[in-house]
């Protein structure tokens, strides 16, 4: 049991760097292995209900008779508006919106009963066709889970950052099946941070999330996309004006969803009531709305939806979804980005040839482009946009078109509208931010326990002259001064040194270190587990320059001084 405790000590000790890699690599493993079951989980808990519930497949809304329409969503969101009313394990905040916030200002630490809140409503908004996407739940709930193994585990703040964000990436792999994304997807929205060390970890629980499902599921696509490619250089201009409108379309997408949270101001449990019934309005016209609409992102890409349709499809999307979304929805906006981005693309693959003097390509390769282009704008990861569109449709041809897509779309959004990400602008909106700056950035990757020195001695207030050559013999830094089993003071032993040089002591004398002349430090205290970047926010805070640092059992292992923490950002900064 020793040995066990000794080794699980040591683990954690390992991972106070930001580049213990064998450590992070294990964790990125755990990572991958719980959160591929967990979002296989969510997917049973969604496709069993719509299997019994829906005719032919999981997606087949359509189906449905108009009656069936209407009151799926309906009885959906009345059912959500009863647990949010009566039900306290449902009113915790979830979402990515949330999952920012926790790494801002948390750590990235999540209550565990967070996860089951999320598992539960997303997987009622979604089996009762409410027009969103279960890929944010599924991201929450991969990185709630990470934290959660990360909090039992005790490990280091620095390090639980990684942990959540190996969590991300498993999730989006193993709800995309597009491992690859996932690990982008992780460093470019979640972490903002592009490191090798963060990679590794990141890479190995996308891989194994991606087999895991794979085992469960097989390894089908997503979607089923033809092999198209652009047919000559004369398309890109048309390409660009499709960017610009799909850019246009996400500031839209993003401004009407603020719009909405802003207005409506009802209790949550009669918004979602709302969200229900506006949803089953619009579904008895165009129940493609309904769900994830994969089958109908599929169609577009092999143009069996005919224009005027699109059009229509569009418009409710464009409308309906971000509308409840606002109004407290709690499901995801990655999946309806790529259906609003698919439909809006094939649109222009089929007007293509009214309006320019060239031939254009299939109408499944805009709508690809579309899907990309979508997703870039409403979140601001071009490059897990990019890589995403890769994976989902495995066409090499769609790289070159893709990426002027992309960029257009994203400067559209970005610096022409000036309209930040949909999570940005979502923690915005609360007054929050989860963008650090680039000193919080660099401590923020490694804990206090990498820096803290341990050279200190703990002693009463009166000791002896011999004991104080003891301290000075071995070369002691500091002096902790200890009364009825509390620390009083912290102060450098140079001042004994200096203390012994000026005044005659006997053998038999006391020396009391609380009248000597010191550089006396308060005593406040900050957990091992914690990063330099808290230790700094302490320090500011409280206008002092030393910290102690106590291990899990409240004991003193270290003392961490302002000057180790500037000494390690300026070395950082030199490498």
């Amino acid at each position: 049991m020793i040995k066990a405790h000794f080794t699980l000590q040591n683990f954690r000790n390992q991972l106070a760097s930001y580049d213990a890699l064998p450590q992070l690599v294990a964790l990125g493993l755990l990572s991958g292995v719980s959160c591929g079951l967990l979002i296989a989980l969510f997917r049973f808990a969604i496709d069993i209900p719509l299997g019994e519930l829906l005719p032919e497949h999981v997606e087949n809304f359509e189906g449905l008779s108009l009656v069936q329409r209407f009151l799926f969503p309906c009885i959906g969101g009345l059912i959500l508006a009863i647990m949010y009313k009566y039900w306290s394990l449902i009113k915790n905040k979830v979402g990515v919106v949330h999952l920012l916030e926790r790494l801002a200002y948390h750590q990235g630490h999540i209550p565990g009963k967070n996860l089951i809140s999320q598992f539960i409503i997303a997987v009622v908004a979604l089996v009762s066709g409410q027009s969103v996407g279960k890929e944010g739940p599924a991201i929450y709930m991969g990185a709630s889970l990470s934290s959660v193994l990360g909090q039992w585990l005790r490990i280091p703040d620095n390090s639980h950052r990684i942990l959540v964000a190996c969590g991300c990436a498993a999730a989006i792999s193993a709800a995309f099946n597009t491992p690859l994304a996932g690990v982008v997807f992780a460093m470019e929205v979640i972490l903002l941070d592009y490191t090798i060390a963060g990679f590794t970890p990141i890479i190995v629980a996308s891989v194994t999330s991606a087999l895991v499902t794979r085992l469960i599921f097989n390894n089908e696509p997503l979607f089923s996309a033809p092999a198209f490619e652009i047919l000559s250089y004369s398309e890109i201009p048309w390409i660009m004006v499709l960017a610009v409108a799909i850019g246009t379309l996400a500031t839209a997408f993003i401004k009407l969803m603020l719009f909405t949270r802003q207005v409506i101001r009802v209790s949550l449990s009669v918004r979602l009531l709302i969200a229900g019934i506006l949803t089953g309005i619009v579904a008895i016209f165009y129940p493609q709305v309904m769900g994830t609409g994969y089958d109908t992102i599929t169609a577009t890409f092999h143009g069996n939806i005919e224009l005027s349709l699109l059009i229509a499809i569009l418009i409710a999307k464009i409308i309906l979804t971000p509308i409840i979304l606002g109004l407290g929805i709690p499901a995801g906006l990655i999946g309806p980005s790529l259906f609003i981005g698919a439909v809006a693309g094939a649109i222009f693959g089929a007007a293509g040839g009214l309006f320019v003097d060239v031939s254009v390509s299939h109408i499944g390769m805009y709508a690809m482009l579309g899907m990309g282009a979508m997703m870039a704008a409403v979140l601001n990861a071009p490059l897990a946009a990019l890589i995403a569109l890769l994976e989902l449709t495995n066409n090499h041809n769609i790289i070159f078109p893709g990426m002027i897509a992309i960029v257009c779309a994203n400067l559209t959004t970005r610096y022409i509208f000036k309209t930040p990400s949909a999570f940005l602008a979502l923690l915005q909106d609360q007054g929050l931010d989860y963008r650090l700056e680039p000193l919080a950035q660099i401590l923020t990757r490694v804990s206090v326990a990498k820096v803290m020195s341990q050279s200190f001695k703990i002693t009463t207030d009166q000791i002896s002259l011999l004991q104080a050559k003891k301290i000075l013999d071995r070369q002691t830094m500091w002096v902790v001064t200890q009364h009825k089993e509390q620390y009083n003071s912290v102060f450098p032993s140079s001042n004994i040194s200096s203390f012994l040089a000026r005044d005659l002591i006997s053998d038999d004398q006391k020396i009391d270190l609380l009248r000597i002349p010191a550089q006396r430090f308060p005593i406040y205290n900050i957990p091992l587990k914690a990063t330099l970047h808290q230790a700094l926010q302490l320090m500011n805070s409280e206008n002092i320059d030393l910290l102690c640092v106590l291990d899990y059992n409240e004991t003193l292992i270290g003392i961490l001084s302002r000057v180790q923490i500037e000494h390690y950002y300026t070395s950082k900064q030199s490498q």
